[in-house]
């Protein structure tokens, strides 16, 4: 089976246009948390990190539900690009 991604046979490099390829612009997540508070607040943050990533308007769609294990976000991050996408995944854990 063939990859996209293929290393250089002089050295242990990829193409960058094999890791951003364009085509992954949105981030999904669910995480539980014990209180409700805690649930909103993790939302904040990555809403705030979000915005900070964007070029133009993030689409950010949520929701926070009481489960038998707690409170369980659910949020989808959808960028205009990769590259704003990769950023935000990257400084999700800050």
């Amino acid at each position: 089976m063939k990859t996209k991604l293929e290393e250089s046979k002089v050295c242990c490099c990829v193409d960058v246009g094999a890791i951003i390829d364009g085509e992954e612009c949105s981030t999904q997540l669910v995480e539980v948390f014990q209180q409700q508070e805690h649930a909103q607040a993790r939302l904040d943050t990555l809403t705030t990190k979000a915005r900070n990533a964007e070029s133009e308007p993030c689409d950010i769609q949520s929701e926070i539900v009481e489960t038998e294990q707690g409170f369980q976000l659910s949020a989808s991050f959808g960028f205009s690009c990769q590259a704003e996408n990769l950023i935000f995944q990257l400084g999700m854990n800050r």
